[in-house]
């Protein structure tokens, strides 16, 4: 993102309300009845369409469009926050639908709460504190994200679904609408349920993403060894090694499951707090 200066080149609506200090790169546009505080940077071509509230320490990047009501940067929904300058980071090309909010970190993690570039946040998304979304992730419409959530690149979640805090979403993986996420979901799994469990291989998004179908297949193997004949993971690798399908892919599902084991209540994400 190129430097920006106070209010430079920018369009910014009369009734909308710039704090002093607010930092607005070339070619925003500050629409009708938004405010936007005294400590946010907001990169080139960057869109807020109307009533959009950017709060606190938020920096946003290049050429995304906020829709009205969105609210970007308020405190974290955690009764431990003491009020320290925690952040938000937003990357490029993202969409950023009508209602969503994004909240600032707690004091919990390295304070900052990041969604990642070419993301599709539909309407009344909520993004909780601490948590961190890849690139090209689509999130449906009022799907919650609780605390410390982690959403992999290329993965989708389907409307309605609500995920436990300190949960990961695997890269390419897809969870169904109305789901109930208490535990990880491995990466290129389709998930579903309440709570929601693996129920096939997303193919469909990895023949999109461009995967060889003997990728795919190893992945399918993969997920039937495990989910369905429950052979074990140290058993599927040998199966899937002596039929030359332990690609990297495999090998990225496997390491997943091990990381979900030595966490705590099917999440990994707990054993790295308590180291």
């Amino acid at each position: 993102m190129s430097d920006p200066s106070p209010l430079a080149s920018s369009a910014v609506h009369p009734t909308a309300i710039v704090a002093a200090g607010a930092c607005l790169s070339p070619g925003v546009v500050i629409g009708p009845y938004c405010v936007v505080s005294g400590n946010a940077t907001i990169g080139p071509d960057t869109i807020l369409e109307n009533h959009v509230t950017v709060m606190g320490n938020v920096r946003i990047g290049a050429r995304n469009r906020i829709f009205p009501n969105a609210v970007i940067g308020a405190d974290p929904q955690d009764v431990s926050y003491r009020g320290s300058d925690t952040r938000v980071e937003i990357g490029d090309d993202n969409v950023i639908r009508e209602g969503v909010t994004i909240n600032r970190a707690s004091e919990k993690e390295e304070g900052v709460t990041i969604v990642g570039s070419r993301n599709f946040l539909m309407a009344c998304c909520h993004v909780a504190h601490d948590c961190r979304i890849g690139d090209g992730v689509i999130i449906a419409n009022g799907t919650l994200l609780g605390g410390h959530v982690r959403i992999d690149s290329h993965a989708s979640l389907s409307g309605g679904v609500a995920v436990h805090h300190w949960a990961t979403i695997g890269s390419y993986a897809f969870v169904a609408g109305l789901s109930r996420v208490l535990h990880d979901v491995p990466p290129y799994m389709l998930c579903e349920g309440a709570p929601a469990r693996p129920r096939c291989v997303n193919v469909v998004a990895l023949r999109r993403g461009g995967f060889a179908p003997g990728t795919v297949e190893a992945v399918t193997e993969a997920h039937r060894l495990l989910y369905r004949a429950r052979v074990g993971q140290e058993q599927a690798r040998e199966i899937l090694r002596s039929q030359s399908m332990l690609v990297p892919e495999v090998e990225a599902v496997l390491q997943f499951l091990s990381n979900q084991q030595e966490g705590r209540h099917g999440r990994a994400l707990p054993r790295r707090r308590a180291a």
